[in-house]
């Protein structure tokens, strides 16, 4: 990998993934004590919170997602690479990519998490998950499309089929999922499918725990169900999926469900890198980390956010995976790699939980804030402010924003577009510049 040489006594660190943590961390590191290579599959930073509304064609996927280069336009000691990374060599400093390698002094891991199919095979081929905006663009398409195959489906058996959409998982995701679907089956599918009666049309939620949003109080999660059930949502809690082939969703209960659409919300897993010992990781391929964030048994490694797993006697399952916790980690290592340099004692990481946000529809949402629990238009609109004022980018800010009041207003989403990828094969050769060696190519055919 061609990168610059450091000025002076600058430190190089390689940062592994632009999410949350990633990009505050690059954001946060001084010009003065280190070259910072910020490193991602892809060239812009998601919102990923707001994911859903893309897939349910509430927002267009450029109004939360920004470009990283236009991000640091004027940090010169900050270096973007667009590649994938395939392995790390702890023993000698180094992160080995598609484009080639780069030494680093200190390794941040920050790919964040993916879906967790935990090892069904069958749904992970099935069913549909959305941890990124192409996996969201594909939803959409299918939600879409499907309303479209109903239309000439051969008998009610197949329509109801189509029309039916399953998700799993009680979490914020699959509430939010869930809320605004029901919202589209209400106010905005019977009018532009006339010949379709959508009280055909079943929403259910499954979630394997006694409950919804497992993350917050018991009254919280009550009040969800009570918004899901007014909005036509089918709520089973206790309930796992055990298999699906496509159209028959098998329940752990024994009962069987009918859709060619379920998403899965259930769970997550971090993403892994070959070369981080086994001894580093956890079941479920977090990182084990200190209070300084420092991955075990690696010196000059850390990991922050969704991967990192750091416990204690009062966390022993670690943070929760949400954004605030990445920020945070990422605002503290990069003062205490700063202390590193410095030769300063280091201060240990204690998450300052700011509360927890969950919407199900229009004038409908939770908020926990300590001890201070809303719910209805007020949470709703507290929920809206918080995630308005944490997208990247004033155009990107004003966009989403215009968006919501059109839809508050005319209770309607103009982007329901089915748009699929050309069957042209483009590809895209990348070459090794100082070998003119080819690396490899990537197919853009498909999501």
């Amino acid at each position: 990998m061609d990168i610059p040489d450091k000025y002076g006594n600058q430190k190089r660190v390689v940062i592994v993934g632009a999410g949350f943590a990633g990009l505050t961390l690059a954001k946060k590191l001084s010009l003065k004590y280190f070259q910072v290579i910020l490193i991602d599959k892809n060239n812009y930073h998601q919102f990923q919170p707001l994911l859903y509304q893309v897939a349910t064609s509430g927002l267009e996927p450029s109004s939360i997602s920004f470009p990283l280069r236009k991000i640091f336009q004027q940090k010169r000691n900050i270096f973007i690479r667009m590649t994938q990374v395939n392995a790390v060599s702890p023993e000698t400093k180094m992160v080995h990519t598609d484009i080639g390698d780069v030494e680093y002094d200190y390794l941040v891991l920050a790919q964040g998490a993916t879906t967790n199919y935990f090892n069904n095979d069958q749904l992970q081929k099935n069913a549909y998950s959305m941890k990124s905006v192409s996996e969201a663009l594909l939803l959409r398409n299918t939600l879409l499309q499907n309303y479209e195959l109903a239309l000439n489906a051969e008998n009610k058996e197949q329509r109801s089929s189509l029309l039916n959409v399953v998700i799993v998982g009680g979490g914020p995701t699959g509430v939010e999922l869930a809320g605004a679907i029901a919202e589209m089956k209400k106010k905005i599918l019977p009018k532009d499918y006339v010949e379709i009666n959508f009280g055909h049309m079943h929403i259910h939620l499954l979630e394997a725990a006694p409950r919804l949003l497992n993350g917050m109080s018991t009254q919280s999660g009550n009040t969800v169900v009570e918004y899901l059930n007014g909005l036509g949502v089918e709520v089973q809690t206790n309930t796992a999926v055990k298999d699906y082939d496509g159209e028959t969703i098998s329940l752990s209960n024994g009962k069987t469900i009918h859709s060619r659409c379920l998403i899965w919300a259930a769970g997550v897993k971090g993403v892994s890198i070959p070369g981080i010992p086994t001894g580093s990781t956890a079941a479920n391929n977090r990182i084990l980390v200190n209070q300084y964030n420092l991955v075990k048994d690696l010196p000059r490694v850390y990991a922050i956010g969704d991967i990192a797993l750091m416990q204690d006697k009062l966390l022993p399952k670690g943070h929760p995976q949400v954004a605030q916790v990445a920020i945070q980690q990422a605002r503290l290592l990069a003062k205490n790699l700063q202390k590193i340099e410095s030769g300063k004692p280091l201060i240990a990481f204690q998450y300052k939980d700011k509360g927890s946000l969950a919407t199900v529809g229009r004038n409908l949402a939770l908020a926990e804030i300590g001890k201070l629990k809303l719910k209805g238009f007020v949470a709703w609109f507290v929920w809206m402010l918080v995630h308005l004022m944490s997208i990247i980018g004033i155009k990107n800010r004003l966009f989403v924003l215009i968006n919501w009041m059109w839809q508050y207003i005319t209770y309607d989403q103009s982007l329901r577009l089915i748009i699929r990828p050309s069957d042209k094969k483009n590809e895209i050769k990348l070459y090794e510049t100082n070998t003119n060696h080819l690396i490899g190519s990537k197919s853009l055919a498909g999501l």
